[in-house]
């Protein structure tokens, strides 16, 4: 049972994990943030209780450990495996280095990453197989940079468990999370915040003589491998403990029940909270958030969305004309940021047929994304709802059964479909909208002639405009009007599309190309749905899903946040372009007022051209929720920070009077009450509402 042993790896380096567990929460339980006083009932559940659970999820973290130790063995080496295994590690690095892969198709560094480790992988092996005097030096120096490896990681964990802490009282939550999906701007914020380099030179030191330790502890493992019989026996063991790990980390995390917060954040293994935060994606607004008491936030929301009472957004909305039950097409772009357009002051000329369009449409110029993902944009379109902390609706667990657009559609007797290129698995885009009513056409459905070209994300917009044309041929006949949301995929990284099509190359892969591409394909769609017979009876909706970045001098740039879009119904809908500041979630409900439709609404999105609408727009990160109104930005964050800047436009003076960009974000020293209040209410109501089960269908 060598890997039970004192001197086995997986013995240390579980020894090590307790006992850097055991420091932090002695420095978390002293720390200055932590106001709370123990009882000794508590610090037993924090040091006992924590130590238990910090066994059980080390067990499951070390997984990689134990696959690495199993693959430790010289017989790998004896003729003829170790020539035909280093054999294939050579096939393997010269397939992923020239070859077409998987890692080729999505971009970015992938393959490199992917051509460096496997060309690690197979000098060592060769190193090890070719050169066997040295081979237990070669092998101590490998196992010394694995251990190293695991050893930095655990130390590396307890000093951001600490910062964590540090900065929100907690352990982790969705909020590191989000710090994943921002890398950059965390290291940015953290190279301006801490003495990075004695802070990492410290970490690295201690990391060194921790691996120092063990490896000088562990080398009888190392100079007597377990035989094949002893692994098997051993794995046997560790597997009924990774079971038991797994039913017992929940358990122990349900004895987390304190009505002292702190004793529950001490108890706990940041590991698991981190794993649970990323597997729930919701970050609790009551417990993060400024707030004001309910009826306070509800009375305010009631001044915004006239009409409604009580715990609720729930109203009816009424016209004085008859309905018009056109069908509707509503195309959502992937990472379509306004400065693409020629109006906004592009000079490359790449979005030329939507620049042709958008004159003759109804152009919203001064919309503004609620978030930076393709989940945010969908969230915001079908729900009509202000973004949520954490993770979008559309990822949530508790997803479905939502009041949408789809209902209303479903409510006036359209058929009602939701259209992607790709596997609408990714995102949770199939749950969700077949969850909420809507009929799913994506990749699953095409046959292999309907497919001339795909990628990683899915077929080509050419490809699915063709099926939607199609599609779209079929409801036709069913003497229903069809509302069909069509979601692109072409304007994503690898930016691949088919060649000969525009005059930028797709082997570039350049996001000019994919911007291009994109809007040739909507350009060809147009010209198939004009020989359509219901296309003089159809109303066209496009608008972008995000912008292509969100990165910026501050935390919500209001630049990155900018989009296009725009309704096209020649001869219903004049050309127009209309300057009211405005979000992504008004787009659906004017729809629904251009065709005077009668319905209950729960929308927080309003018709822009209703003489009650007051001219606002959301925009957010995860954990930044910010509200433009009046030329201020309010920003409220995690431990109830509330920010405000002034908006002081910068003029371009090549682009038009609606269409200016950019923006001077001056903070403001005395905070605007008012907007505070307004901007604290809608996120906190429409959080109620949610959490509560309040928005349902």
């Amino acid at each position: 049972m060598q890997f039970f042993k004192k001197y086995s790896p997986f013995v240390n380096l579980t020894l090590l994990f307790l006992l850097a567990n055991f420091i932090l929460r002695i420095v978390l339980l002293f720390h200055p943030i932590t106001q709370s006083n123990f009882g000794f009932l508590e610090i037993i559940n924090i040091f006992a209780l924590g130590f238990v659970s910090d066994v059980f999820v080390f067990t499951v973290a070390a997984i990689f450990l134990w696959l690495y130790l199993l693959f430790l063995s010289d017989s790998k080496y004896y003729k003829p495996w170790g020539y035909i295994i280093f054999a294939g590690f050579v096939a393997l690095f010269l397939y992923v280095t020239f070859g077409n892969t998987i890692l080729n198709e999505y971009g970015g560094s992938l393959p490199e990453i992917g051509m460096y480790f496997i060309g690690i992988k197979t000098i060592a092996f060769g190193l090890l197989l070719f050169l066997p005097k040295y081979r237990k030096n070669i092998r101590l120096g490998l196992y010394t940079i694995t251990i190293f490896i695991f050893v930095l990681l655990i130390i590396q964990n307890a000093i951001s468990e600490f910062f964590f802490w540090n900065e929100f009282g907690v352990r982790y939550n969705f909020i590191a999370v989000d710090y994943l999906v921002y890398t950059n701007t965390v290291i940015g914020n953290i190279m301006e915040s801490y003495p990075v380099i004695p802070l990492f030179t410290g970490v690295g030191l201690i990391a060194a003589f921790f691996t120092y330790v063990i490896v000088k502890r562990t080398k009888p493992f190392l100079e007597k491998l377990p035989s094949f019989t002893d692994k098997i026996k051993n794995m046997a063991i560790y597997v009924v403990l990774f079971i038991i790990s797994l039913g017992a980390i929940p358990f122990l995390a349900k004895q987390q029940n304190s009505s002292n917060v702190f004793t529950n954040e001490l108890q706990a293994n940041g590991v698991y909270k981190f794993y649970v935060a990323f597997m729930s994606s919701e970050l609790d607004f009551d417990t993060f958030y400024k707030t004001m008491p309910q009826e306070e936030a509800f009375a305010l929301l009631h001044k915004q969305l006239p009409g409604t009472a009580n715990e609720s957004s729930l109203r009816k909305t009424k016209s004085d004309s008859t309905e018009i039950h056109k069908n509707v097409v509503l195309i959502t772009i992937e990472s379509y940021s306004a400065e693409y357009m020629k109006a906004y002051g592009n000079e490359d000329n790449i979005t030329p047929f939507l620049d042709s369009l958008a004159t003759k449409s109804l152009q919203f110029t001064n919309l503004y994304a609620v978030g930076n993902r393709t989940v945010r944009g969908l969230e915001a379109v079908t729900l009509c709802l202000p973004p949520s902390a954490a993770e979008s609706v559309v990822k949530r667990k508790d997803n479905k059964n939502k009041f949408s657009t789809g209902s209303i559609f479903k409510q006036k007797g359209y058929n009602v479909k939701y259209m992607y290129g790709g596997d609408a698995f990714f995102d949770n885009m199939g749950d969700f909208f077949g969850g909420n009513g809507y009929d799913i056409v994506d990749k699953k459905t095409f046959s292999p002639q309907e497919i001339t070209f795909s990628n990683v994300w899915g077929v080509c917009d050419e490809d699915m405009y063709k099926k939607a044309i199609k599609v779209m041929n079929s409801e036709a006949q069913e003497n229903k009007p069809f509302f069909n949301h069509i979601m692109t995929v072409s304007n994503h990284r690898p930016f691949t599309y088919p060649e000969g099509k525009i005059d930028i190359s797709g082997l570039s892969k350049s996001r000019k190309g994919g911007v291009k591409y994109t809007d040739y394909a909507l350009k060809q769609f147009f010209a198939m749905a004009k020989k359509q017979p219901w296309f003089k009876n159809t109303v066209f909706v496009i608008l972008a899903d995000h912008c292509a970045s969100s990165s910026g001098k501050t935390e919500l740039p209001m630049d990155k946040y900018r989009i296009p879009a725009m309704i096209y119904a020649p001869g219903m809908i004049p050309a127009k372009e209309v300057n009211t500041l405005m979000s992504q979630i008004d787009v659906m409900p004017t729809l629904f007022g251009l065709l005077h439709f009668d319905y209950e609404n729960k929308f927080y999105g309003q018709n822009i051209f209703d003489s009650s609408y007051t001219p606002r727009a959301f925009i957010a990160t995860y954990q930044d929720l910010g509200y433009i109104k009046n030329n201020v930005l309010t920003i409220i964050s995690p431990v109830k920070k509330v920010k405000q800047f002034e908006l002081i436009q910068q003029p371009n003076p090549k682009v038009g009077t609606n269409f200016q960009l950019y923006f001077e974000e001056k903070p403001m020293k005395t905070l605007r009450e008012d907007l505070v209040n307004e901007t604290i209410a809608y996120y906190q109501t429409s959080a109620y509402l949610l959490k509560h089960k309040k928005y349902q269908k």
